[in-house]
């Protein structure tokens, strides 16, 4: 996997001790506060939701410095996103992580947001995911899973209703005031 020309590395990217968990407690805090950042940006940027810690994913490791994170190291810093609600875990193994750049709750608030902006009263969720106005949005190519979880929070709080059409690319959804 390649790092795309239009993401900004920070600046502790190339500096060595960061790939290694530091021992000192205040080090170590603000070490997992930085990826925590670096890893919510990064999958911001480059629109992606998974991240397996059996295979490559581009942060972890720095072929200019020669360094890569340890399998703790990356447990560590996603564990620190899951408690912080930023991530969850998608297997009982917890190998694979879901990241969530947005929380499901303010997903649900973008969503009623772009709604109302672009005057959708009616759409299917595919149109959601991939409609033509959706392309420059957060909304182009969201995870289903997490766009489903958003739009059903918002059903619970009476905002939309989700229907059913005659196959998974007929499911649409219809916003209320």
């Amino acid at each position: 996997m390649q790092r795309t020309v239009d993401f900004k590395l920070p600046h502790f990217f190339n500096y060595p001790p960061y790939f290694t968990l530091q021992p000192v407690r205040e080090t170590r805090e603000k070490q997992v506060q930085l990826w925590k950042e670096l890893i919510l940006d990064y999958c911001r940027s480059q629109k992606m939701y998974i991240i397996s810690l059996e295979e490559d994913f581009p942060l972890f490791s720095n072929q200019k410095i020669e360094r890569s994170l340890s399998y703790e190291a990356k447990e560590v810093f996603l564990a620190a996103l899951v408690s912080e609600g930023r991530a969850e875990w998608i297997d009982k193994s917890h190998k694979k992580c879901l990241i969530l750049w947005l929380r499901i709750q303010d997903w649900a608030n973008y969503i009623l947001d772009f709604v109302k902006e672009n005057g959708l009263e009616v759409t299917t969720i595919e149109d959601l995911r991939s409609g033509i106005e959706t392309h420059g949005t957060e909304l182009a190519g969201i995870d289903r899973g997490v766009l489903m979880r958003a739009l059903r929070l918002l059903e619970q709080k009476g905002k939309a209703v989700i229907f059913k059409g005659t196959s998974a690319d007929d499911e649409g959804v219809k916003f209320s005031a």
